[in-house]
């Protein structure tokens, strides 16, 4: 019987670890799949037409939320090699897809943002575990670490910043033009938290966050903040002078 117990600082810091890993890796999914507008079934799908690597549907459900303690070394080979494939492009598995399934094709046409690092080199397989098991942190633009009770604030300032003090009748057509998405129920949302007629919620800004900086960029003629500025000025309230 082991003498150490559960109170132990090296017991409690080595399950708290682990906790933050789960936490990290169910964040990292989460962002991947709003960013990309799928559902939990698109990379079971890919992993499949492409024989990456066994993982289910399930299995990526229950990471998204955070339950699934310990998936097994094939879950994160098929993960990190259907991200090196959208790293690399659709042009190389198009005919493929177009012959296998053409419905996971019309996904990823619309949406195929692979995981990257600070270096811009996609996530393998052992950077996905060093996350899921606390050893690395998130990469650069998965981690806007935007709390629950601030989302309608930033929206409200999101939509402020980028109509720049014009009504959303006035502003509409340049807004939704700079707006790089072409998902039509992304487009649809933005356009009702421009128009106030709905908030962001703290997972969605998450997702969102990238191409909403892109739409600042295009309005402000790519003269605009860095990401991390742009987030830091919203937060503060503050406008350019």
């Amino acid at each position: 019987m082991s003498n150490v117990s559960d109170t132990d600082p090296v017991t409690r810091s080595y399950r708290d670890q682990l906790e933050e890993g789960r936490r990290a890796m169910a964040h990292l999914l989460h962002v991947w799949h709003e960013r990309n507008g799928w559902s939990h079934k698109v990379l079971p799908a890919l992993a499949d037409a492409l024989d990456l690597g066994r993982v289910h549907n399930s299995q990526i459900s229950n990471l998204r939320n955070g339950k699934l303690a310990s998936p097994g070394p094939e879950v994160f080979l098929a993960l990190g090699q259907a991200n090196a494939v959208l790293h690399a492009g659709l042009a190389p598995i198009q005919e493929h897809l177009a012959e296998v399934h053409p419905d996971l094709l019309k996904v990823l046409t619309n949406g195929a943002v692979p995981l990257l690092d600070s270096q811009s080199n996609p996530l393998g397989a052992g950077d996905l575990f060093e996350i899921f098991v606390g050893l690395a942190s998130l990469p650069p633009g998965f981690d806007w670490r935007i709390a629950p009770e601030e989302s309608a604030v930033l929206s409200a300032s999101i939509a402020e910043r980028l109509c720049r003090g014009q009504s959303w009748r006035q502003c509409r057509d340049a807004v939704m033009e700079a707006y790089p998405v072409t998902k039509s129920q992304r487009r649809e949302r933005f356009a009702e938290v421009m128009a106030g007629m709905r908030d962001y919620s703290a997972e969605e800004l998450d997702g969102e966050f990238l191409d909403l900086h892109a739409t600042h960029l295009k309005l402000e003629g790519r003269q605009g903040l860095s990401a991390e500025d742009f987030l830091a000025e919203l937060r503060s309230g503050s406008q350019p002078g």
